[in-house]
């Protein structure tokens, strides 16, 4: 083999999200336009909380301020502790429990939710330490959170949300949209 085969092969070579996972999405939560989530299902259940590539925070070269898990007074994801086999410990989420509250630099504020039913397992803390790892890395070292659904729920809750080919044509509705007229 030379190494013109050896390259080509290396670059057709999907990445470990594409290949262990499938991207659900959530687009405009809550009635907010273009605030789009993505999910990323992988076969043993768990499912990696994420930004879709068309939330506002990763569009414009926006800057982050502050990420913020405190979700009310008493409520704080960081105070999540999970332990053992069946994760007891673990905070429930419901499809539109808040993860967290990022600001950006702009004072401009965005709730991440959590978009499927089940049990927090961990939320990312290096975005608290490193928040460019959101910008730069949304889908792998800037997830927001990882949830466990219920089993007996874990082939339904894709039910509300869009497959890729779905998301896509929403957001190519958007962009037809909001084209100006020639």
């Amino acid at each position: 083999m030379d190494c013109l085969e050896q390259k080509d092969t290396e670059a057709t070579a999907p990445s470990v999200i594409d290949r262990y996972y499938t991207r659900w999405y959530r687009a405009d939560m809550k009635g907010n336009p273009c605030e789009d989530h993505c999910i990323l299902q992988h076969s043993n259940r768990l499912c990696v909380i994420t930004l879709a590539e068309t939330h506002p925070i990763l569009q414009d070269g926006r800057s982050i301020k502050s990420i913020n898990y405190q979700i009310s007074d008493g409520c704080s994801r960081l105070n999540n502790k999970v332990s053992g086999k069946s994760k007891r410990g673990g905070q429930f989420v419901t499809d539109f429990a808040p993860l967290c509250r990022i600001t950006c630099t702009d004072e401009t504020e965005y709730t991440i939710y959590s978009c499927i039913r089940g049990r927090l397992l961990e939320v990312n803390e290096s975005i608290l330490k490193t928040p460019s790892l959101l910008l730069k890395k949304p889908f792998t070292d800037g997830y927001i959170a990882v949830i466990l659904p219920k089993f007996d729920e874990s082939k339904t809750i894709t039910e509300n949300l869009l497959s890729r080919e779905e998301f896509e044509s929403i957001v190519s509705k958007r962009s037809v949209a909001e084209s100006p007229p020639s």
